[in-house]
């Protein structure tokens, strides 16, 4: 099992790094491991988070790893003049990794995987909510 470590991300500018901050690795199987943006001035309630678990899956054959980010922001309400706190909550689809496969063949699916995430054309797709046609 991999020990928990600060995560360094680039902003939507492409060249900012952003650091999430290990803040409370997993304590079991089926357990959150936690991650925060600790690098800003802002209070807890407003620095983005995340999630990540992992579980069996029914019959045991196979690891699901579930990721779960909530990027917090603040708006004026137009008809009351008050200031409130929204959260963008983004969640991955459940993947199956079973444990049959070779360690190879998951490490290179991964890896695609998660380079998809990032691609522009799924990033921008993501963005303007729809799928492209």
């Amino acid at each position: 099992m991999a020990a928990i470590a600060n995560v360094t991300v680039k902003k939507a500018d492409g060249t900012t790094d952003i650091v999430y901050t290990a803040i409370q690795p997993a304590s079991g199987d089926g357990q959150f491991a936690i991650w925060r943006q600790e690098n800003t001035a802002v209070p807890v309630a407003f620095r983005p988070v995340l999630k990540m678990k992992v579980t069996d899956n029914g019959p045991k054959t196979a690891r699901k790893p579930h990721l779960e980010y909530s990027y917090p922001f603040t708006y004026v309400d137009s008809t009351t003049g008050l200031t409130k706190l929204a959260h963008l909550e983004l969640s991955s689809a459940d993947w199956l990794l079973p444990t049959e496969v070779p360690d190879a063949t998951i490490a290179e699916a991964v890896c695609q995987f998660t380079n998809l995430m990032v691609a522009a054309h799924i990033r921008d797709s993501v963005k303007a909510g729809i799928s492209p046609t």
